[in-house]
């Protein structure tokens, strides 16, 4: 609880390996009142992982899919029909959500309670084109040109060798030497605006006026769609970070750099600085040590689901058909348009 409101955090789930450093910071936290994990997938070992850990802590509730149906994002949208509870603040993580700073939940629910005028909140996301650009025009960042304030943005979001090097950037001058709270930019209001919603937080009354019925593109209906046929604006608490790791078109470069790692390591350090954070990071590593050693055969499980098929495209039928030095080639002429040396500071 804060202030009178109960204080609900979820996560569409999702990926053990991600989520082993973010429960610790949800589970330890004193005001949440209940973590809803949503999950949205058919991984076996991954939904065995996430029955443990309900099964360890009491405020960790396990949410199905309401339809039924589970097909990547494109079923995340049922899950907001339960969102909408009066007097209650709700904080939305990415599963990917790799670190925090320091009292991270307490700062954006205290923020939320102070800033009821704007539809979500959200802080600032390493890794998130929007917050990029934030720190480029509030000179936190140099680059080595002007990036436009795009959520797509083929640097900011898409590129893999972009995102090695922002992480590595925030990784060596700011978490290694704790020195975070110097990226901090005070309030920023945006509206009509889409955003990637890595982190957002919003009342369970206002969700209610809708019934939490969110069509199509949550992300484009969330932070775009409803705030502006409402003339509402959202916010940045620019006074609060969280590392992001990675969107689909970067993953594959952060896994050959070992960022993932570097992330564990200092969540490693900072859990063992704080008696509750390490008992609830234990717990998790042991669960993580039992999914593993019978990942195999966990794997093996019906999906309690439904399987959407994938409709195959006509450029993906195409594709079967091209010799595999080609598209070789391709690859190679994309990864040098991907280029490094963004960042010149």
């Amino acid at each position: 609880m804060y202030r009178n409101y109960r204080v609900v955090v979820n996560t569409a789930a999702g990926r053990r390996r991600y989520m082993q450093y973010l429960i610790p910071y949800i589970v330890s936290c004193g005001i949440v009142d209940r973590y809803d994990i949503w999950i949205n997938t058919h991984n076996g070992a991954d939904i065995e992982f996430f029955r443990r850990i309900a099964g360890r802590f009491p405020i960790v509730n396990l949410v199905w899919q309401p339809d039924g149906v589970v097909n990547g994002n494109k079923s995340i949208n049922a899950f907001y029909k339960a969102c909408v509870e009066p007097d209650t603040i709700y904080f939305k993580l990415d599963d990917d959500i790799v670190w925090m700073e320091p009292e991270l939940i307490e700062k954006m629910v205290r923020f939320r309670v102070d800033n009821p005028q704007y539809f979500l909140v959200s802080p600032l996301v390493i890794n998130n084109s929007l917050s990029t650009y934030l720190f480029e025009v509030e000179g936190r960042i140099k680059l080595d040109d002007y990036y436009n304030s795009y959520a797509s943005h083929p640097v900011l979001w898409r590129s893999g060798i972009f995102a090695q090097e922002l992480h590595s950037w925030f990784i060596q001058n700011y978490l290694k030497k704790n020195r975070w709270e110097d990226l901090h930019l005070g309030k920023k209001e945006m509206g009509m605006t889409r955003f990637s919603i890595n982190a957002i937080l919003w009342f369970g009354d206002e969700m209610c006026k809708f019934a939490g019925m969110v069509p199509g593109d949550d992300e484009e209906f969330m932070s775009c769609i409803y705030p502006t046929q409402r003339g509402m604006s959202n916010a940045w608490n620019g006074d609060a970070v969280v590392a992001h790791f990675a969107f689909f078109t970067q993953r594959e470069e952060l896994d050959r750099n070992g960022i993932l790692e570097q992330y564990g390591e200092i969540n490693d350090r900072q859990w063992h600085a704080d008696k509750k954070s390490l008992e609830v990071y234990d717990i998790v590593q042991c669960i993580m040590k039992d999914i593993r050693q019978s990942e195999q055969e966990l794997l093996k499980r019906e999906s309690p689901y439904k399987r959407i098929v994938p409709v195959v495209t006509l450029r993906q039928r195409i594709k079967k058909y091209i010799p595999q030095v080609l598209l070789d080639i391709k690859g190679f002429l994309a990864g040098r348009k991907d280029r490094s040396g963004h960042i010149l500071d």
